[in-house]
């Protein structure tokens, strides 16, 4: 058995109404159960207001735009490229003085 293997477990994750068994790393467990936590927050909110409204796959579909809003917008808090990109221009201009003296 592959080394990277044996360093993942099976666990089951309850998803709104289904159980799912995943193998993940073992050190990402955590991770795994929080984020199925918040499926379930997000699930549960959306059928509660749109049950009966909207059909089950479109409620999910909601649920699952949301998700990924909150994820686009979490990565691009933490985008550090324009910062890169500002600090090598000015380390070339720094370099640039300093060659001239």
């Amino acid at each position: 058995m592959a080394e990277a293997d044996q360093n993942k477990i099976n666990i089951r994750l309850h998803i709104y109404d289904t159980d799912i068994m995943v193998r993940v790393p073992r050190d990402e467990e955590p991770l795994y159960r929080k984020d199925a936590e918040l499926i379930n927050e997000l699930l549960n909110a959306y059928f509660s207001n749109f049950k009966g409204m909207k059909g089950d796959k479109e409620i999910t579909y909601f649920a699952m735009i949301d998700l990924g809003l909150r994820l686009q917008k979490e990565l691009k808090r933490n985008d550090t490229k324009p910062y890169d990109d500002i600090l090598t221009k000015l380390t070339s201009e720094i370099e640039a003085v300093l060659k001239e003296k």
